[in-house]
C-alpha cells in the first residue's frame, strides 16, 4: 500500500511537472522546447492549436492534484492520453527522430502509471445497482 501511494505520488509529481512546463512554452508560444511553435508548425497544426494545449494542460494538472473530484481527474487523465498519445502519432506520422517522440511518450507512460497507482480517495466509486 505505501509502495503503491510513493510509486503514485513519484509519478503524478513528474506528470504535473512536465505537463506545466510544456503548457507554459505552449501559452507563452515559445519557438523552441517540447510543443513549442517550432515542432507544432512543423507537424503542420496551426498555432492556435498552442493556446488550447496549454490551456487544457494547466488546468488538467491542477485537476489531478486537487484532492476530491475524481469525475474531472478522470477526465484530466483521459485528456492527457489522448493528447500524448495524439503528439507521439502525429511525430512518428512526421517522420521525426525518437528523441522528438520521448518526451510524448514519457508523459504518456507517466499518465498511465499515476493514473493506476491513483488512491482510493482519487477514484470513482462503483455505481451501485
Amino acid at each position: 500500500m505505501k509502495r503503491n501511494k510513493i510509486i503514485y505520488w513519484i509519478a503524478t509529481l513528474w506528470l504535473a511537472l512536465g505537463m506545466i512546463s510544456t503548457g507554459a512554452v505552449q501559452l507563452m508560444k515559445m519557438k523552441s522546447g517540447a510543443g513549442g511553435a517550432d515542432s507544432v508548425a512543423h507537424l503542420s497544426y496551426p498555432a492556435y492549436f498552442l493556446t488550447i494545449l496549454g490551456i487544457w494542460k494547466v488546468l488538467g494538472v491542477i485537476a489531478v492534484l486537487i484532492p476530491k473530484f475524481p469525475v474531472v481527474k478522470e477526465w484530466a487523465y483521459a485528456g492527457f492520453f489522448f493528447a500524448m498519445s495524439g503528439a507521439i502519432f502525429s511525430h512518428l506520422a512526421a517522420g521525426n527522430a525518437v528523441n522528438e517522440i520521448f518526451p510524448a511518450l514519457l508523459l504518456l507512460v507517466l499518465t498511465v502509471i499515476s493514473w493506476y497507482f491513483r488512491p482510493a480517495d482519487r477514484k470513482m466509486s462503483p455505481v451501485n445497482q
